[in-house]
């Protein structure tokens, strides 16, 4: 007779008992660091009441008075200028998950932490999304040239070969000087550009490319996220920056923002935060937790912003 095997096979008492294993920890997925709603450095100081916008007001200067004054002439009295307004409007946002008392009670790992988790970080994403949707808005745009040493004047033209290059950023930085935007770390203005972008500025060759960060500072003053300094702008890499196919030949367009002080202005009636919602079902099975703010973004000064519209030699389409 047969050796009958108590094993794994059908039948046999490892059907019922091996059973696949799981591991109880539960990874998030790959993030970028929201960084954004940081250029915001704009805040209304004394609001006159609560209301659904705030309006900012900015002093016009005089005209120059270069006419010398004649010694027995009492000089006509000039007017001075209206005010320029700013004004922000507040929306609300929020996003909430409902998770049963059901799954609490069965799931092989607890879930709150990890649901908790990913509200607060959409809470962050979403609202540096909402920030970046009001920077590339700006009215300040620098085409990159392409292969054929022709600068496009309209994002639809920009084709594989409109990469981004050192002149770019020069051309950027000196614009923002010439509209006397104040810089926002020492002599230095803040450049946002996407990784793939990033590629082909350190790509470029010559004297007047990019040059390594240690040339600038000690490298123990390379702040986080920064990858170094060139052309009078300090550089962030991150893949948050907008970039789509809108180009010629569905070349997909990257956004790269410079900016100043005061570049963007921010109102605040209520800070976003993760809510814990209340339990109000019969049985109370059904717990309610997300996130909550009502706040709005606005450019503030349009000199102070700049933006270079590229597309990128690692990811033309």
């Amino acid at each position: 007779m047969p050796n009958v095997y108590t094993s794994t096979d059908a039948g046999s008492l490892g059907t019922s008992l091996v059973v696949s294993a799981y591991d109880k920890l539960v990874e998030f997925a790959l993030r970028s660091q929201p960084m954004l709603r940081s250029v915001a450095d704009k805040r209304p100081v004394n609001v006159t009441s609560p209301g659904t916008s705030v309006t900012f007001q900015i002093y016009n200067d005089l005209a120059q008075a270069t006419t010398a004054l004649t010694e027995t002439t009492d000089p006509d009295a000039v007017g001075i200028p209206s005010t320029t307004s700013v004004s922000v409007t507040l929306n609300e946002y929020g996003n909430v998950a409902l998770v049963t008392r059901k799954l609490q009670l069965t799931s092989l790992t607890d879930v709150d932490p990890g649901i908790a988790n990913i509200l607060a970080y959409n809470m962050a994403d979403s609202i540096d999304e909402v920030v970046q949707t009001a920077l590339v808005g700006g009215t300040n745009i620098r085409y990159a040239k392409g292969s054929d040493a022709t600068r496009p004047t309209a994002r639809n033209q920009i084709d594989a070969t409109n990469t981004i290059k050192a002149e770019d950023i020069r051309f950027a930085v000196s614009k923002l000087r010439a509209g006397k935007a104040v810089p926002r770390k020492g002599n230095l203005f803040w450049c946002a550009l996407h990784p793939e972008v990033a590629h082909d500025l350190r790509e470029e060759t010559g004297s007047a490319s990019w040059r390594l960060p240690h040339e600038y500072n000690s490298n123990d003053n390379i702040w986080a996220g920064e990858i170094g300094q060139f052309e009078g702008a300090y550089f962030i890499e991150s893949p948050r920056l907008k970039n789509a196919t809108d180009g010629a030949s569905s070349a997909r367009v990257f956004r790269t923002l410079l900016a100043g002080q005061q570049a963007l202005a921010e109102a605040v009636a209520e800070e976003p935060h993760v809510v814990a919602g209340p339990v109000t079902d019969k049985l109370m099975r059904f717990r309610p937790l997300g996130w909550y703010g009502m706040l709005g973004f606005a450019r503030y000064r349009e000199a102070s912003l700049y933006r270079i519209e590229s597309s990128s030699s690692i990811n033309a389409a």
